[in-house]
């Protein structure tokens, strides 16, 4: 049970690119989810699945012997939700924004400027699996409105 949660339903357990692929997983599930409850719930899941996540990365990482192993992605879940739900989301413009805020999110998540970097470096454990996602979802839902925002002014 927790291999599957901590693994996305074993999307992380992809022989390519498994970020991208957790990543892409949890934008479907939350593009889903917000056809039933508001945004601000997904917001509140997200944090709520942080919670659980960091204990459960201590106990995963405790048995295996190893950080962050690669298959760990429901990180990608949290910060992908955690962008979803700072953009601005709505079903008039999820055409726009759920490709911004994946987009975002995976150059955030792998570039790992700033404090993203930082804390990819120095936090350990469950706190440090999740820190730099939870940053780069934050980076990225701002990053998406403001882009959105230019392209409503300029584009669109």
């Amino acid at each position: 049970m927790r291999k599957a949660f901590l693994t996305l339903f074993y999307s992380g357990l992809s022989p390519k690119a498994p970020g991208t692929v957790g990543s892409f997983v949890a934008l479907i599930i939350g593009l889903f989810l917000l056809q039933f409850v508001h945004v601000s719930t997904l917001f509140l899941l997200s944090l709520l699945i942080s919670a659980i996540a960091i204990k459960q990365i201590n106990i995963y990482e405790k048995e295996v012997g190893m950080h962050d192993g690669k298959e760990i992605v429901i990180d990608e879940l949290a910060g992908m939700w955690l962008a979803l739900s700072i953009c601005g989301i709505t079903n008039e413009n999820m055409f726009y924004l759920a490709p911004l805020a994946f987009l975002f999110f995976r150059l955030f998540d792998i570039w790992k400027p700033s404090v993203i970097g930082k804390i990819d470096r120095d936090v350990k454990g469950g706190w440090g699996v999740m820190g730099d996602d939870l940053v780069a979802g934050l980076a990225a839902g701002i990053a998406s409105a403001g882009v959105y925002q230019l392209l409503i002014k300029f584009v669109l």
